[in-house]
């Protein structure tokens, strides 16, 4: 009953269409205004994710794009001054460089004198909290991701039960009768799930990004206690 009731609703749409040229389309805000309060309130809800979805992507984009930006003659430059050992100019450039890699060096120039093993802890703990703030807002761009499908789906839920509230009241039938819920229940699914891919593989791209930084820093890392084991230093 319910399906031979849409169908006789996009008919009548297209009967319509055809016998009076004049009648004005219907626009993305008619159609909003049609879905009804609820699935009004679903589509801002929905419009708040996507914003604040493409708000936390740039953002984080930008900043892991900046933390990955190391010149490649940093370590070389590092390894100058500490093997002459000038560690005042080695920890002025690390102070002068905003990176991650910088940072944990700089940690590292701090500590030397101390145990191989201190000097590695405290280089560690400064890349765990790099790593924590390159990672800020990546939790919240994955959960919209899994939110606006099932927001969307909610709307759908939602206006097919209006559509189905309003045939059982009608006595007759008729586009208008069905307009409100069918609108609602499209919307909300489309919008939801354009949300959803678009904040799942953005969240799969920073997240690829920082995973690349993350071997940067262990690279550097790595290099960096090997020169402090140097038979030079």
């Amino acid at each position: 009953m319910f399906s031979y009731s849409l169908l006789l609703f996009f008919q009548s749409v297209e009967m319509e269409a055809g016998e009076d040229p004049e009648m004005k389309s219907q626009n993305l805000l008619d159609v909003l205004l049609g879905s009804g309060p609820l699935g009004i309130a679903i589509v801002i809800i929905l419009a708040f994710l996507f914003i604040l979805g493409l708000y936390i992507f740039f953002e984080r984009y930008n900043t892991i794009k900046q933390a990955g930006n190391v010149d490649e003659s940093f370590m070389s430059q590092i390894r100058a001054h500490v093997s002459s050992g000038n560690l005042v100019s080695a920890r002025a450039l690390c102070q002068s460089t905003d990176s991650p890699v910088a940072r944990m060096v700089d940690k590292g120039l701090a500590r030397i004198g101390k145990p191989l093993s201190d000097i590695d802890a405290a280089i560690e703990n400064v890349g765990n909290l790099e790593v924590f703030r390159l990672e800020k807002g990546l939790s919240t761009l994955a959960s919209i991701s899994g939110a606006a499908p099932m927001i969307g789906f909610f709307g759908t839920v939602t206006g097919m039960i209006a559509a189905f509230y309003e045939m059982s009241t009608a006595q007759n039938i008729t586009p208008d009768v069905l307009a409100g819920g069918i609108y609602q229940a499209l919307i909300t699914t489309a919008a939801g799930l354009f949300i959803g891919i678009l904040s799942f593989i953005g969240y799969n791209l920073l997240v690829a990004r920082v995973e690349r930084v993350v071997y940067q820093m262990e690279r550097s890392t790595t290099e960096f206690m090997d020169l402090l084991q140097e038979p030079t230093v």
